[in-house]
């Protein structure tokens, strides 16, 4: 499972020139699966993602999570993050999980991360989103388990 978070100062999902998806400060959450995936990659990524230290303390430190600033959060599916690239110019989806799998799996996340953490907005699987986001700093990192 990958996620690439930003920490944002906004971010929103639009489906068809229809906003499903929006929050204020917090991090948008893209999210790719990978054929090995599961319910415990799933509960190691959601700790990992409500504790990771992104957002300043007082000492303008990066030393505090989602939670302690109480930020939002906006899931995102993307299956081009499982890509690999390694290979010619074109990207290949053998290392990403199948469709099925990955829309199961991103229900499964949204639902375990919301009964942990209810600050949460999400995309739509398998639809031509269009995402905007103002990246706050930049901060941006690859989050793997």
């Amino acid at each position: 499972m990958i996620c690439l978070i930003q920490r944002v100062t906004q971010g929103r999902v639009e489906v068809g020139q229809k906003i499903i998806g929006k929050i204020g400060a917090g991090l948008v959450v893209l999210t790719g699966f990978q054929p090995n995936d599961n319910m415990e990659t799933i509960h190691k990524m959601v700790h990992k993602l409500l504790h990771y230290r992104i957002f300043a303390d007082d000492n303008d430190k990066m030393n505090l999570n989602i939670q302690q600033v109480e930020g939002s959060l906006l899931l995102v599916p993307q299956f081009t993050l499982a890509a690999d690239t390694q290979k010619g110019l074109r990207p290949s989806f053998s290392t990403s999980a199948a469709p099925d799998i990955a829309h199961t799996l991103f229900n499964d996340f949204i639902k375990h991360t919301k009964q942990a953490y209810p600050l949460i907005q999400t995309g739509q699987f398998g639809a031509d989103m269009q995402v905007s986001l103002t990246n706050d700093g930049p901060v941006t990192f690859w989050l793997e388990v």
